[in-house]
């Protein structure tokens, strides 16, 4: 497999300069992602996904805008340059659109008068309690949900997520009681995008807005939109245009059922930054258990765990170490450097381990992840006494470092000994 964003040479001068493990994004992809939703009114960047400040500030340079889920995506917001909303007739630059608030979300929430996109009613009711009177978006569960596992399924009874559709007129009466309006409807309901099933969530949308009266000024599509993993996949890309339609009449039909307009906003993570980024190892051990081939590298499901969590499928290529021609390929299993027998990144979800064609390597090349720039980096953890790897962003030809490799020090730089 390859990848045209980043060249071998350059993976190798990555190597050469910050080590491996480590990140590579490539802006021009990531405005090239923004600019293709640009149909919708509104691009609001879900910043879960990849919340670096480089990369948020080359979101909001390219004309998205963002949501956050916590406190910290918030400050971090606001330091990528983002501003808070002034009055409830601009589009917000952020949006807290989360399941509760904790006490320092809803704190910077007022202080700083964060539009918020409410998904129950005791979220309404606490924002009435801090002494918040604003507009306020909704978040619906429709009572079905949609995902490329059972864990990307953000609607239907099972899930956490949004107010049930039959309480909507609850909490518009909540709202109203304290001074508050509900003034948009966000619906997401997982990742994925089938065409047959986003008809059925376009009608959950224009049922939901009957009950919020005239009052609607903004639907979100919410976001979920898929990138081609696979290498079979890549000439099948989402019809970004076609999505648009089903959900511009959507807005059309309420619109004209509320007499005035309605503006669509659209909410992606994953395709925005995925394909921007690839995870870069080092192939430390080549070894037979029985009959199964393993290559062993320097980054695991601390790094990327989204094969292991999820069963996600990510492109995987080799470059050699020394600009040699590799050997023919072979079925290989690619597992990582953790005390863990699921730190394996061939793996389908439930666990089960598979192989993958990759070309004959040796110890010291390379092996690259592919589209690896969504929820890669920002569910990193430090399972293992593990630090975080460096983020590169590649720039104009350039490469610079948009995140240092955590030191040793820094890893427990917020821990003490106790006095025994």
């Amino acid at each position: 497999m390859s990848n045209p964003i980043f060249s071998e040479k350059t993976i190798r001068e990555g190597v050469a300069n910050y080590g491996t493990p480590f990140w590579i994004y490539d802006r021009a992809t990531i405005e090239k992602r923004i600019q293709e939703l640009k149909c919708f009114d509104t691009v609001r960047f879900a910043q879960k996904a990849c919340p670096n400040l480089s990369i948020l500030s080359i979101v909001r340079n390219a004309g998205a805008v963002v949501d956050a889920v916590s406190a910290g995506e918030i400050i971090r917001a606001l330091r990528a340059g983002y501003k808070a909303c002034e009055n409830d007739k601009q589009v917000p630059q952020i949006v807290y659109s989360a399941d509760i608030f904790d006490h320092d979300a809803i704190e910077l929430v007022k202080k700083h008068n964060i539009h918020v996109n409410v998904g129950s009613a005791d979220m309404i009711q606490q924002l009435a309690d801090a002494g918040v009177r604003s507009n306020l978006t909704l978040r619906v569960n429709p009572g079905f949900g949609h995902g490329h596992s059972k864990k990307t399924n953000t609607g239907g009874p099972l899930s956490k997520h949004g107010v049930w559709h039959s309480q909507l007129k609850d909490c518009v009466k909540l709202a109203q009681a304290n001074g508050m309006w509900i003034t948009g409807l966000h619906m997401h309901i997982g990742s994925g995008t089938d065409f047959e099933h986003l008809a059925t969530v376009c009608d959950a949308m224009r049922d939901a807005s009957r009950r919020l009266g005239s009052h609607i000024r903004m639907i979100s599509a919410g976001g979920g939109l898929p990138i081609p993993y696979k290498e079979e996949e890549k000439g099948n890309r989402i019809d970004i245009q076609a999505y648009y339609d089903l959900w511009d009449k959507t807005r059309k039909d309420i619109a004209q059922s509320v007499g005035h307009d309605v503006a669509l906003e659209v909410e992606p993570g994953r395709y925005i930054v995925a394909e921007s980024a690839v995870l870069v190892a080092e192939i430390r051990a080549v070894k037979k258990q029985e009959d199964k081939l393993f290559y062993l590298v320097d980054a695991g499901f601390n790094d990327l765990v989204r094969p292991s969590f999820y069963g996600s499928y990510h492109g995987i290529s080799i470059v050699s170490k020394d600009g040699r021609e590799l050997g023919p390929e072979q079925d290989v299993i690619v597992a990582g450097p953790l005390c863990e027998s699921g730190d394996v990144f061939t793996q389908e979800e439930g666990g089960y381990v598979v192989t993958r064609k990759l070309p004959t390597a040796q110890v010291g090349d390379f092996l690259v992840l592919h589209d690896a720039g969504a929820y890669g980096s920002a569910m990193s953890s430090n399972y293992n006494s593990r630090r975080f790897a460096p983020e590169i962003l590649q720039n104009n030809g350039k490469l610079e470092v948009i995140r240092e490799r955590q030191t040793f020090e820094q890893l427990m730089e917020n821990e003490k000994i106790v006095s025994l």
